[in-house]
C-alpha cells in the first residue's frame, strides 16, 4: 500500500500554540509527521526558533532540528547545531555543544537542557559561564535567565579579576553577584586565601561571610588564622574571625622536637581577631632598637636606615628610577641643541602660547567660512558651523600654567572677534544662530578645568606600600616556646614585627613575669628580639627549684633577648629592686639585696632563671641583709605572681578549637564504700600520691583516710609502715 505522502513549497503547519513555516517540505500525513527544508521558523507565542532543516512528529510534538540553530525567547539566545525541541513542555536539549547569550552573560557547555517556560537550563561538560566580572568554568550547573542565578553541582572555579573561588556546590548571581557555596570552598586572591564549610557573598557590598573551620592564610607573611565565623570586607581587605578564633605566626625561630629542628610559631588566641592590609605611611610604626655605647638604648642604626629606605621608596622603585636616570642622561646630549630654544620659549610662553592660540583660531575660522560660502543653504550652515565649532575646540591647545588664563581668554576672544569679520555678510547671522564664537569663547574658557593644572606632586611609589595588621580583642593568650603572655587587647603589623599588648598585659619568658601598663614586644629578621613595658612595669624572676622571688620595678623598662632567651634588662625612672645572692659552692641563699636607683642593668644568666649580675648606672641607695632575717612576704609595692594563667602549652593559648577530639571512653568510677580492686592477698596495693613535706606526723592517720575501702576488706591487710625518718619512709611508701 503507498504511503500518502505531500511535498509541500513555502508551507505553513500549525498546531496547539506553534506556527512553522520553511522553503519546502515532505509531508506524510498518515503519520502526522513531516521534514522541513531551509529557512525553518517555529514560532511559539514569545519563543522562535530557526534551523536549516527539521524533522517533526506531530503526535509526539517533538522537533528535531539541524544546521545553524537559533533558539530565541527574548529572555536569551541559545546556539548550536542539533537541538531536540518539543513545543508541548518547551523544553530544548542539546548533546554536541551550544552557546547561550543572555545580555552580558555568555555560556558554552557540551550537554544543555533548556526549558523555555520557566527559563531554567541545566549543563553538564565543560561548561563555561562569562560575565563583565567573572569567567565560571564547571562540570555540571543549573541557570536561570530571568532571576540570573546560577547553580553549581561539581567541581567549579570562579574566576575574577584578581581573585579565585573554587566550590563543589553552591549558587552564584551573575547581577548581584551575591553567592553562597557549601562543599571544599577555597577562595584565593594572591597570596591570602579563605576555606570554611560554609560561605557567603554579598558581590555589591563586597561582604563576604564564612561559618565553620574557617581557614585565613597569607603566604606573603606566614600567617594562618582560624574560627568558626568570620566576615571578609573586600574595599578594604579586613577580615574579621570570631568564635574559637585562633592564629599562627611562622618565626625563624625553631625548637627541637625529637632530635630534629622544627620552626617555632607564634600562636594567638582571643575572642576576636582582625587582619587587615593597610597603607604602610598610614602606620606609626616602632623602630627596632639595640643597646649603644655606655649602656645607652637607642634606635638600630642598620634597621633605621632600612626602614627609611622603605618609607622613601622600595628596591624596585629605585631601580626603574635610576633606569630613567640613566635614560635622562644620555638624551642629555640631544637635548642640549635645542636648549637655548627651549629655554626662550619657556621665558617667553606667556607671550607666545596665546599668539600661536590667536594665530590657530584666525587660520581655522577662515576655513571655516570659506567651507560656509560653498553652501548657501542656512540650516545646513547652521549644521556645519557647530561641527566645525567642535573640532576648533577639540583642537585647542592644552596648556598648564595658571597664569596664563586671563591673557589666554583676552587674546582669544580678540582673536575670534577679528576673525569674524572674515566671514560674508551673507553668513553672518547663520554664524550668530549657530552659536559658533560663543562656544569657542566658552571653551576657551574653561581650558583651566580641562588642561591647565597646577604643578603635581610628584608620585613616590612608597605611598602605595601596603602591610598586614592583626588586631586582638578580649581574653588574648599567646603562646610561643620561649615566650608566653595573656592581655585584654593587641595590636600587630608586619611592618615593623611588634606585639603591642594593651590594658593588663602580662608576658611570661623562662622563670620571669613581666607586667606594665603596655608591653611591646619586637621581633627582628622574625626573631624575638626585644620587649619594653611602659608604665607601672614589674618583673618578677624566680630561680629553678626557689620560692624565692627578685623583684624590678620601675617606670620604663627594656629587655634584650639572645637566643630567645631574656638576656639583660634595663630598668628606668626610681628603679627598685629586690634581689637573692646565693654562695657560689653550696647555691644557699645568704643575702637580699634591695636597691633604689634611677636606672638600672639586670644581667641574666644564660643557662637558668637566675639574675646574673646588677649594675648600677645612675645613683644607688641600697642595703644587704641576711636572708634568715627577711620576712618571706618580702615583696615590692605592685608585686604579682600569676603562673596558673600563663599558657604553658599551644592548646592552652588557642583553647579546644581546630582539630575535633576523638572520643575516649570514660572507666565507671567504683562507689565509695566498696574495694578500689578486687585484689588478692599477693596483689600490689597502688597507693595515691601523698606530699609528704617536712612535717611527717599524722601520717597514719593519712594513709588511713586514703584507704578506707582498702582496709575494709578483709582478705587485704596492708602494712602501715614505722616512722623512724623521712628517707626510710619514702622508701617503705614506694614498696607499696
Amino acid at each position: 500500500m503507498k504511503k500518502k505522502v505531500n511535498y509541500l513549497k513555502n508551507p505553513v503547519f500549525q498546531q496547539d500554540n506553534a506556527t512553522l513555516t520553511c522553503d519546502s517540505a515532505v509531508f506524510y500525513s498518515e503519520r502526522n509527521y513531516f521534514e522541513a527544508y531551509k529557512n525553518v521558523h517555529i514560532n511559539q507565542l514569545t519563543t522562535n526558533i530557526y534551523s536549516n532543516q527539521l524533522e517533526y512528529d506531530g503526535n509526539k510534538k517533538l522537533a528535531h532540528l539541524t544546521g545553524n540553530v537559533i533558539m530565541d525567547d527574548q529572555q536569551s539566545i541559545l546556539t548550536t547545531e542539533i537541538l531536540d525541541y518539543n513545543t508541548l513542555s518547551k523544553i530544548g536539549t542539546y548533546t554536541k555543544g551550544g552557546k547561550i547569550v543572555n545580555k552580558e552573560v555568555t555560556l558554552t557547555s557540551k550537554n544543555g537542557y533548556y526549558f523555555s517556560g520557566t527559563s531554567d537550563a541545566y549543563f553538564k561538560y565543560d561548561v563555561v559561564v562569562v560575565t563583565p566580572q567573572t569567567t565560571i568554568k564547571s562540570d555540571t550547573m543549573s541557570y536561570n535567565t530571568k532571576s540570573k542565578w546560577t547553580f553549581f553541582y561539581g567541581p567549579t572555579n570562579i574566576k575574577g579579576k584578581d581573585d579565585n573561588l573554587y566550590t563543589e556546590n553552591g549558587q552564584y548571581n551573575t547581577t548581584s553577584e551575591d553567592a553562597f557555596f557549601g562543599k571544599k570552598n577555597l577562595y584565593t586572591q594572591g597570596t591570602r586565601s579563605l576555606k570554611g564549610d560554609s560561605l557567603y557573598y554579598y558581590g555589591k557590598k563586597g561582604i563576604g561571610k564564612a561559618v565553620k573551620n574557617i581557614v585565613f592564610s597569607d603566604t606573603k607573611d606566614k600567617m594562618k588564622m582560624f574560627g568558626d565565623l568570620g566576615y571578609y570586607y573586600k574595599a578594604d581587605q579586613r577580615t574579621l574571625v570570631t568564635r574559637n578564633a585562633y592564629l599562627g605566626i611562622g618565626t625563624a625561630d625553631s625548637i627541637m622536637v625529637k632530635n630534629r629542628k622544627r620552626p617555632d610559631s607564634l600562636w594567638m588566641g582571643a575572642d576576636t581577631l582582625e587582619t587587615q592590609m593597610v597603607l604602610q605611611k598610614t602606620l606609626k610604626l616602632i623602630p627596632k632598637i639595640s643597646i649603644k655605647a655606655d649602656n645607652e638604648i637607642g634606635e638600630d642604626e642598620e634597621d633605621g636606615d632600612a626602614l627609611k629606605e622603605k618609607k622613601e621608596l622600595p628596591e624596585q622603585a629605585k631601580t626603574e628610577v635610576k633606569a630613567k636616570e640613566g635614560k635622562s642622561k644620555r638624551n642629555a646630549s640631544k637635548n642640549a641643541k635645542n636648549k637655548t630654544n627651549d629655554e626662550s620659549s619657556v621665558l617667553d610662553k606667556n607671550k607666545i602660547l596665546p599668539e600661536i592660540l590667536e594665530d590657530s583660531l584666525k587660520i581655522k575660522v577662515d576655513s571655516l567660512s570659506k567651507n560656509i560660502s560653498l553652501n548657501n543653504d542656512s540650516s545646513k550652515n547652521s549644521n556645519v558651523l557647530k561641527s566645525k565649532a567642535d573640532s576648533i575646540v577639540k583642537n585647542l591647545p592644552k596648556l598648564k600654567a595658571d597664569s596664563l588664563q586671563k591673557t589666554i581668554v583676552e587674546k582669544s576672544a580678540s582673536a575670534i572677534k577679528t576673525v569674524g569679520k572674515l566671514i560674508p555678510d551673507s553668513l553672518q547671522k547663520s554664524v550668530t544662530k549657530s552659536g559658533v564664537i560663543n562656544n569657542v569663547v566658552k571653551a576657551v574658557g574653561n581650558l583651566k578645568l580641562n588642561g591647565i593644572k597646577k604643578d603635581s606632586v610628584k608620585f613616590n611609589p612608597a605611598d602605595t606600600i601596603q602591610a598586614r595588621v592583626i588586631r586582638a580583642y578580649h581574653g588574648v593568650k599567646i603562646y610561643k616556646t620561649n615566650i608566653q603572655a595573656k592581655t585584654d587587647s593587641l595590636f600587630y603589623t608586619s611592618a615593623d614585627s611588634t606585639l603591642r599588648c594593651y590594658i593588663n598585659p602580662i608576658i611570661w619568658s623562662e622563670g620571669s613575669q613581666q607586667v606594665g601598663d603596655t608591653i611591646y614586644v619586637q621581633f627582628k629578621n622574625k626573631k624575638l628580639n626585644n620587649l619594653q613595658a611602659f608604665k607601672n612595669a614589674f618583673l618578677v624572676n624566680t630561680p629553678k627549684d626557689s620560692l624565692r622571688f627578685n623583684q624590678i620595678k620601675g617606670r620604663y623598662m627594656t629587655g634584650f633577648f639572645n637566643k630567645g632567651k631574656l638576656k639583660t634588662m634595663y630598668v628606668d625612672g626610681n628603679a627598685e629592686s629586690i634581689y637573692y645572692t646565693q654562695d657560689d659552692s653550696t647555691k644557699v641563699y645568704k643575702e637580699m639585696n634591695q636597691t633604689l636607683s634611677s636606672r638600672i642593668k639586670f644581667i641574666f644568666k644564660d643557662d637558668e632563671n637566675d639574675i646574673s649580675d646588677i649594675v648600677y648606672i645612675k645613683g644607688v641607695e641600697g642595703a644587704l641583709n641576711p636572708e634568715v632575717k627577711i620576712a618571706k612576704d618580702n615583696v615590692l609595692k605592685g608585686f604579682s605572681w600569676k603562673p596558673t594563667e600563663r599558657p604553658k602549652q599551644k592548646k592552652d593559648a588557642i583553647g579546644s578549637s581546630g582539630k575535633a577530639k576523638p572520643k575516649t571512653k570514660i572507666k565507671p568510677k567504683a562507689p565509695l564504700g566498696k574495694p578500689i580492686i578486687a585484689a588478692k592477698p599477693s596483689s600490689k596495693i597502688l597507693l595515691p600520691k601523698i606530699s609528704l613535706g617536712k612535717d611527717t606526723t599524722g601520717l597514719q592517720k593519712t594513709l588511713k583516710e586514703a584507704l578506707p575501702a582498702i582496709i575494709s576488706n578483709k582478705e587485704i591487710k596492708p602494712i602501715i609502715p614505722k616512722i623512724d625518718s623521712l628517707n626510710k619512709l619514702k622508701k617503705e611508701i614506694k614498696k607499696l
